[in-house]
């Protein structure tokens, strides 16, 4: 009998996930080192026959990060016909010491569905999955190659990311729930990776009436106190 079939997952369907971050001054992402092999990767996973997709991905999300309640958005689904990657699949499998037989299901051609989740950098504590060696953030313009078509799926995700900058409210998932408007600012320009006019990008985010002004934050000289906002509810 070859093999072992798959009874727990749905078969040939995967999620993956790029997890952004803001550390004041860069966009990062999270990225897996697979144990034993120098292969990495972005956090996915495969979708339990008794699951929906939504609660697979928000589940593996809050493994990778401690957090709940993120934002996340679905963008795309990967499927061309050579993304799989078997020999990588059996070199993770083989650097774990897992049974090959057992898990030759997951050396099957798989699409994947893409995720991308926006997150508070300074409220994760990383943990890797037990296939995994380590997990780390990566600024975004200096990411690894990853394996299989993980760096294609990145590039896709920053790209609906900066598309959707404005109408999805990025900053809100990136920021603490008070923010000032310069570091509002530097988050739009990590993720556009351009320098913004401070008078043009305040009109614009004032004129968008979806913030909310609270006191000021007094850090040092008085009358250059700015301005606390928070995003309207």
């Amino acid at each position: 009998m070859k093999g072992s079939k798959n009874t727990n997952y749905i078969p040939n369907l995967s999620y993956d996930c790029v997890i952004f971050g803001f550390n004041g001054k860069t966009l990062k992402i999270l990225i897996l080192e697979y144990h034993n092999t120098g292969l990495f990767a972005l956090p996915g996973g495969f979708i339990k026959k008794n699951q929906s997709l939504k609660d697979a991905v928000n589940k593996g999300v809050e493994d990778r990060t401690g957090l709940t309640n993120v934002f996340m958005d679905q963008f795309q689904i990967f499927g061309k016909l050579d993304r799989s990657d078997p020999a990588a699949t059996r070199r993770i499998l083989e650097g774990n010491n897992e049974d090959l037989e057992k898990n030759e299901w997951m050396m099957e051609r798989f699409l994947t569905v893409g995720h991308y989740a926006l997150i508070n950098y300074e409220e994760v504590d990383p943990k890797p999955d037990h296939l995994s060696d380590s997990i780390g953030w990566y600024d975004i313009d200096n990411v690894p190659q990853l394996m299989m078509d993980h760096n294609e799926i990145v590039e896709k995700a920053l790209e609906v990311l900066r598309n959707n900058i404005s109408e999805k409210l990025i900053g809100m998932n990136l920021l603490p729930p008070k923010f000032t408007m310069k570091q509002l600012q530097q988050v739009f320009e990590a993720i556009l990776d351009q320098k913004l006019r401070r008078t043009s990008f305040q009109r614009k985010m004032l004129s968008m009436d979806i913030l909310e002004r609270h006191e000021k934050l007094f850090e040092g000289k008085a009358h250059k106190a700015p301005y606390l906002y928070s995003f309207k509810q």
